[in-house]
């Protein structure tokens, strides 16, 4: 379904997705790794629990909704890659308080 563009820079960032360090290209979104390590959905719905991955890629539709480095509801296409960036699954609504 989604695969990286042949005229894209190097994979060579280092980030781990759901426990899978992959590389990515410097300067991608952490939305991007996420469909570069073929994850079926990075997120479910808090009423439905429907499944969801990156859509609009500029932060409008809040799909792409994740925890990265341990923060909950990060729009993950709005945050660049960086070494070791962990990112994982968020399952329905964040934690009160969080």
């Amino acid at each position: 379904m989604f695969r990286a563009r042949p005229d894209a820079r190097p994979a060579t960032i280092p980030v781990i997705v759901e426990g899978a360090e992959i590389l990515v290209p410097e300067g991608a979104s952490a939305a991007a790794a996420v469909l570069l390590a073929g994850l079926d959905a990075i997120r479910e719905t808090p009423v439905t629990g429907s499944p969801r991955l990156p859509l609009c890629q500029m932060g409008v539709c809040f799909d792409c909704l994740a925890t990265i480095d341990g923060v909950p509801n990060r729009q993950a296409c709005m945050v660049p890659v960086a070494p070791g960036m962990r990112i994982a699954r968020q399952h329905g609504a964040r934690e009160s308080g969080a």
